[in-house]
C-alpha cells in the first residue's frame, strides 16, 4: 500500500462534499469524487418541487466549519440550500477532483485495493472508498394499476417538470408525507384545482417560518453573534426531548408533542368532516413528523380537495377511486418517497473472497454503527443503514461519522493496512440495535412507515443523541480486523 493513499468518494451531495473537505484537511491529496449527475447537492439537487424547504433550523443545517450568516429564513428553501452546497464545493476547488456524469457500476476488492468500474467503462483503483450516496436518491413509484396509461403529464416529485405550466391545470398529488404536504401548501390556489390523495393522515406540528432582517444577517457575520443566535443549549435540549419522545411514546416530551399536534389540528381545521379525514389513527412520531403551518389553510381553500378514499387505478384521463368515482386530471404528481434501502446499490459491490454486498444485505441493509460492513475492508459509509436519519440533523450526523472514519484512516495510513469490521461484532451490534428499535414509537406507534425495513424493524438509531456522540467519539479498534 502506498503512503499516498487514493480515496474514492461516491456522491457529491452534502456528505460527499464534507468527506472531500475533511480528507484534504487531513493531508490526503489523491481524492476522486464520483458523481452520477451533472451537478452537486444530492437530494437538494434532485428535488426542486414548489414549496421545498428544510425542517431543521437554517443555522443548524450547515457544516460546523462553514456557517452561513445570510440565510433568508428561519427554515431554508431547497434552492438556497443547494446554492450553499454549491458555493462550498467550488470554494474548496472540489470541481478539480470531481467526475460528473460518472456512475459507478461495480466495486471489487482485489489484491488489496478497490477496483472501480464506471458507466464509461473506465477502471479506477483506490485503497479507501467512502460511500456518500445518501438515502433519498432512488424515487419510488407506487404499484397502482394503469400508472402508465395516463395521457396527461405525470412525474415523481424528485423529477419535477418545470416546463409545464400549472396555472390552468387540474392537478393530483399522490402522497401525504412531508413532500406532498409542502407541494399542496405551495400550489393550493395557484392552479385550476388541486386534489390531494391521502392514504394515511399525518400529525403536524406548526412551523412559523419567519425571515431574517438585513440587520440580523449583518450581525451574524460576527461568529459570536451567530453562536448566540443559534442558542445551542436550547437547540440540543429540544433534540433531547425529541429523542426521548421517539424512544418512549409515553415520555413527557412525547405527550407534549402529541398535545401540540392535536391542538394544531383542532384549532385550524373548521369542517368536522375534513377534520375526521385529517385525524391520524397512529401515535404522533410513529411516522416522520411533519412541520407545517401552511397545509391546513391550504387544504381548506375552495380550489383544493382532500381525497381519502383508496385509489383503484389510474385511467387515461385521471384517477379512479375504490367507489368507481373518477377524478379527471391534467397532471399527476407522485410524492411517494424513495427506495430507502438502496444506499450504495445498484452498484455491484464485492468484498473479500468475492462476497456480494447484495447477498449480505439480502434480509435488509446492515452496517456496524451505520459505517462499516464485514468483509468490505476500507469501505466506509456516511449516513449508512440504520443511522439517525429520522432523529437529528443529517449534517451533524455526517460530521461525527466522518471524524470516526478519519480515526480509522489514521490507523490505515500509519500501519499501511486494511481495516475490516468483525462479522460477529456487527451481528451482535445489529441484534442489540434491532431489540432497542422495537421499543421505539416507530415500532409501537401503530403505523406503517418508510422507517421500517423489510423485516418490519425500524431502520434507524434507537438511542439518544448523547449515545450517538459517544459511539462516534473514538473507534474501538478491537471491533476491527487489521489486515
Amino acid at each position: 500500500m502506498s503512503e499516498n493513499l487514493k480515496v474514492a468518494i461516491i456522491g457529491a451531495g452534502m456528505a460527499g462534499i464534507l468527506a472531500a473537505i475533511k480528507l484534504k484537511e487531513f493531508g490526503i491529496k489523491n481524492i476522486t469524487i464520483f458523481e452520477k449527475a451533472d451537478g452537486v447537492g444530492g437530494t437538494w439537487r434532485d428535488n426542486s418541487y414548489p414549496g421545498l424547504h428544510c425542517d431543521v433550523p437554517s443555522h443548524h443545517y450547515t457544516y460546523s466549519f462553514e456557517r452561513n450568516p445570510n440565510w433568508s429564513n428561519y427554515y431554508s428553501s431547497g434552492p438556497e440550500i443547494r446554492e450553499y452546497f454549491e458555493g462550498i464545493f467550488f470554494k474548496n476547488d472540489l470541481d478539480q477532483i470531481c467526475l460528473f456524469k460518472t456512475e459507478i457500476i461495480s466495486l471489487s476488492f482485489k489484491e488489496g485495493v478497490w477496483e472501480i468500474t464506471t458507466n464509461k467503462s473506465q477502471i479506477y483503483k483506490a485503497e479507501i472508498v467512502i460511500g456518500a450516496t445518501g438515502v433519498l436518491h432512488h424515487p419510488h413509484l407506487p404499484d397502482i394499476e394503469g400508472i402508465k396509461n395516463f395521457n396527461g403529464d405525470k412525474f415523481h416529485s424528485a423529477r419535477w417538470d418545470h416546463e409545464i405550466s400549472l396555472k390552468d391545470k387540474k392537478i393530483g398529488v399522490i402522497g401525504s408525507g412531508s413532500t406532498g404536504i409542502q407541494i399542496v401548501s405551495a400550489l393550493s390556489g395557484k392552479c385550476k384545482h388541486l386534489y390531494h390523495f391521502q392514504r394515511t393522515a399525518q400529525w403536524m406540528m406548526p412551523l412559523e417560518n419567519g425571515s431574517f432582517s438585513d440587520e440580523e444577517k449583518l450581525s451574524f457575520r460576527d461568529p459570536k453573534n451567530l453562536t448566540e443566535a443559534m442558542n445551542f443549549e436550547e437547540y440540543f435540549n429540544a433534540v433531547e426531548i425529541y429523542s426521548q419522545a421517539l424512544l418512549n411514546k409515553d415520555s413527557v416530551g412525547a405527550n407534549e408533542i402529541a398535545f401540540a399536534c392535536k391542538e394544531n389540528l383542532e384549532k385550524n381545521i373548521h369542517n368536522e368532516e375534513l377534520k375526521k379525514k385529517l385525524t391520524p389513527n397512529h401515535t404522533p412520531l410513529c411516522k416522520r413528523l411533519i412541520w407545517s403551518s401552511d397545509y391546513y389553510p391550504a387544504i381548506q381553500k375552495p380550489e383544493c380537495t382532500l381525497i381519502s378514499k383508496t385509489i383503484k387505478k389510474i385511467t387515461n384521463d385521471g384517477i379512479e377511486l375504490i367507489d368507481s368515482n373518477v377524478i379527471d386530471l391534467d397532471v399527476i404528481v407522485f410524492a411517494t418517497g424513495f427506495k430507502v434501502d438502496q444506499f450504495l446499490r445498484p452498484i455491484k459491490a464485492f468484498g473479500i473472497d468475492g462476497i456480494s454486498l447484495n447477498d449480505y444485505w439480502k434480509e435488509y441493509p446492515k452496517a456496524y454503527l451505520s459505517i462499516a460492513v464485514p468483509k468490505f475492508p476500507n469501505l466506509f459509509l456516511l449516513n449508512g443503514p440504520n443511522g439517525p436519519v429520522g432523529n437529528f440533523s443529517l449534517i451533524d450526523i455526517a460530521e461525527q461519522q466522518m471524524n470516526y472514519i478519519l480515526e480509522l484512516i489514521k490507523i490505515i495510513k500509519k500501519r499501511q493496512c486494511h481495516i475490516d469490521v468483525k462479522a460477529n461484532v456487527t451481528e451482535t451490534y445489529e441484534r442489540k440495535r434491532a431489540a432497542a428499535a422495537k421499543k421505539t414509537v416507530w415500532y409501537k406507534g401503530g403505523c406503517s412507515s418508510w422507517y421500517l425495513n423489510a423485516s418490519g424493524i425500524p431502520a434507524s438509531w434507537p438511542w439518544t443523541y448523547e449515545d450517538f456522540k459517544k459511539a462516534m467519539s473514538k473507534p474501538d479498534i478491537n471491533s476491527f480486523n487489521i489486515i
